[in-house]
């Protein structure tokens, strides 16, 4: 009878960094509790009811999900990979926008000065705060400590700067939704532009993790060049003309001028840098056999 063949080694994760699952575990639960009380708040009646015990549903059945997938995060924060981080991070982004589509309808059916500007601005600040912060935490380069280098660590922290400077582009460009008592942007435009970020907001993040990921080890920063050619196309440039045409063509006064200056930094700063990349592959490749 002939032998089976030797199986393949299969990777087994360490133990869970604690403090790692319960901060994260803190960052997305509660700003999933506070989208929850805009949703409650912004009904009235009994559909106040029916839309708490949603809600509560289905934060039982994130809660379940998020139980293993969370510890399946910390135990790979020790690792190399972030295979786990990118399911996580789907996971939240899918889940929370959703949500804040139907908070951002509430506020557009809502009489003018019925909601508080106060409010619109919290709930800016809470995704300000909370998705490049979560990000950032799915990344964990303090934990990394196969990365021994302090320039290489600088290096890596930089790059990582960048993606959550480009998500906080994008929930701009989605505050600018249901900041103004009233938007000047027609429909299809206000839709065109929330599930676009959303889209984005959902990518973009996990090719950032993926470069990460697919490194390993010897991760060298100089070398993850998607990321940046993917943020230059569909951050930096649209982005940019996004909010033109918005000023041009619909006279929309809440478009961001510090967010137009960083893309317009940015483009030139990735402009020079694949230039300087071209010219080191050059320089460095190996002369051609006569």
């Amino acid at each position: 009878a002939s032998r089976p063949g030797p199986r393949r080694p299969t990777m087994v994760l360490p133990p869970p960094d604690r403090r790692h699952v319960c901060l994260t575990t803190l960052v997305i639960m509660g700003s999933m509790a506070v989208m929850d009380a805009y949703l409650v708040e912004q009904n009235q009646g009994p559909r106040k009811i029916g839309v708490c015990i949603i809600v509560l549903v289905g934060d039982v059945c994130f809660l379940l999900v998020l139980r293993y997938v969370a510890v399946w995060v910390g135990a790979e924060v020790r690792t190399a990979k972030r295979g786990y981080a990118m399911i996580l991070w789907f996971l939240y982004i899918f889940v929370l926008e959703i949500k804040l589509y139907f908070v951002f309808q509430n506020y557009k059916s809502a009489r003018r000065g019925a909601a508080d500007p106060v409010a619109r601005k919290a709930l800016t600040l809470l995704l300000s705060v909370c998705v490049p912060g979560l990000f950032l935490l799915l990344v964990a380069l303090d934990r990394m400590q196969y990365v021994r280098t302090f320039r290489k660590r600088e290096d890596l922290r930089g790059r990582l700067f960048w993606v959550a400077l480009d998500l906080l582009d994008l929930l701009d460009m989605q505050a600018s939704l249901w900041e103004p008592p009233r938007s000047g942007l027609p429909l299809w435009a206000e839709g065109l532009t929330f599930f676009y970020c959303y889209m984005l907001l959902l990518v973009l993040p996990c090719v950032a993790l993926s470069e990460v990921s697919m490194q390993g080890e010897h991760i060298a920063p100089q070398k993850m060049m998607l990321y940046p050619v993917l943020s230059l196309a569909t951050v930096n440039v649209v982005a940019v003309l996004a909010r033109a045409a918005n000023m041009a063509l619909f006279r929309d006064s809440r478009v961001s001028a510090i967010f137009v200056g960083k893309n317009v930094v940015a483009l030139a700063t990735k402009a020079c840098t694949f230039l300087e990349y071209r010219r080191q592959v050059r320089d460095f490749a190996p002369p051609a056999l006569a």
